[in-house]
């Protein structure tokens, strides 16, 4: 096949869809990889690596993608005239963090009619022999150390216990709130900095796994089930404002509180009240991961930092893993490889053999195929917008 790497646009975006490495495997495997210049330039990549891997560096004319049969991509959301992915024959494949559960339903629109075939990565079913290939939980693992050392940054304050000739200085306490992947690197981060850790989820799976990185678990019998995909269901609105009452106290006493919970397709859960914010002393932090959906803590402004009048240090950082370019396009790379491995051993790029579109993680991945939208979600959203 016939590989494109486009440079990404979003101006948040560091990160490149794949790097030297992977596209001297696949070129090994017999496929050519066109590679847009600079497209790997602000995560560390230079075109030059590219070509030493057996890539075609090509100009950033957008008519290059033209004759590709599969384009690659980290999250871009620019499809329009002047984007090269305009330029895309009709029933090409588009691989990349797509969004089918946020990016502006109108967007799909402008792809269904050109007849593309989209995987969206963020979508990869929780099933263990996908685990490869989920990108969500690589960046997710990167976001966690980030807002570790952001909060550790932020702080004014050592985390460690040091115990001086001037005196003992006691530790941070750091609370974690949300023990998904994130939630974990963060605990396993800011434990191995020496902080005293403490960390609530509402699923009571996680403790032991919360527990066995170093972390006490905060129990405030509230809880909740956990989806297929192995994130926490919403509270209803009671048990909620239940949740709230309880974290006061425990979110008053922290120096730093990370937090991390997220609902698929759905605003980011409320955790941190202004009240709450109110509470703390002087000269905490809250590290928002969740600010992409709105985030946990009521005064966080998406892609800002504030300071409250009471002090408080407040990050809401958006792409957070993006940040970490190099390494996360490592890792996102890899989950792509793995990912194409599997199309590949499904039928993807065989002439005269049809995609196995039976196979769960190609059917879930697969969110428009031929003009049609086959992600249910999606096609909810886009009924929405049309009527």
């Amino acid at each position: 096949m016939l590989i494109a790497v486009p440079r990404e646009r979003n101006p948040r975006e560091r990160r490149v869809s794949l790097v030297p490495d992977t596209v001297a495997r696949l070129i090994k495997m017999n496929h050519r990889v066109l590679v847009e210049e600079g497209a790997g330039v602000l995560s560390g990549y230079s075109d030059q690596q590219y070509r030493d891997a057996g890539g075609e560096v090509v100009k950033s004319d957008p008519e290059w993608m033209k004759t590709v049969d599969l384009a690659i991509t980290v999250q871009n959301t620019d499809f329009s005239s002047s984007s090269p992915y305009a330029f895309l024959r009709e029933g090409a494949y588009v691989i990349g963090m797509l969004g089918p559960l946020s990016s502006p339903a109108e967007m799909f629109e402008v792809l269904l009619k050109k007849k593309l075939t989209l995987f969206s990565m963020d979508v990869m079913p929780r099933i263990s022999r996908a685990q490869s290939m989920d990108v969500l939980s690589s960046m997710s693992t990167i976001a966690g150390y980030r807002a570790a050392i952001m909060g550790a940054d932020r702080l004014p304050k050592l985390f460690p216990l040091l115990m001086t000739a001037a005196g003992t200085i006691t530790p941070a306490r750091v609370l974690i709130l949300g023990a998904g992947v994130a939630g974990l690197q963060a605990i396993a981060t800011t434990h191995r900095l020496g902080a005293l850790v403490q960390a609530f989820d509402t699923r009571p799976i996680v403790r032991e796994q919360v527990e066995s990185l170093g972390a006490s678990f905060l129990t405030l019998e509230i809880q909740s089930q956990q989806t297929a995909d192995g994130y926490a269901q919403a509270l209803a609105e009671d048990i909620h404002q239940q949740e709230l009452n309880l974290l006061a106290k425990p979110v008053s006493e922290a120096d730093v509180v990370i937090t991390t919970a997220l609902i698929p397709g759905k605003p980011a859960p409320l955790l941190i009240t202004k009240e709450m914010v109110a509470s703390m002393r002087s000269g905490s932090v809250i590290i928002d991961l969740a600010a992409e959906t709105g985030g946990n803590c009521e005064l966080s402004q998406p892609g800002e930092h504030v300071v409250t009048d009471n002090g408080v240090s407040i990050d809401a950082p958006l792409n957070i893993a993006s940040q970490m370019a190099p390494h996360a396009s490592q890792l996102y790379s890899r989950n792509v490889f793995n990912f194409l491995n599997h199309l590949f051993s499904m039928g993807l790029g065989e002439e005269g053999k049809e995609l196995d579109t039976h196979d769960e993680i190609v059917a879930r991945t697969m969110i428009i195929h031929d003009g049609e939208v086959l992600h249910e979600i999606l096609t909810q959203r886009m009924e929405q917008v049309r009527s």
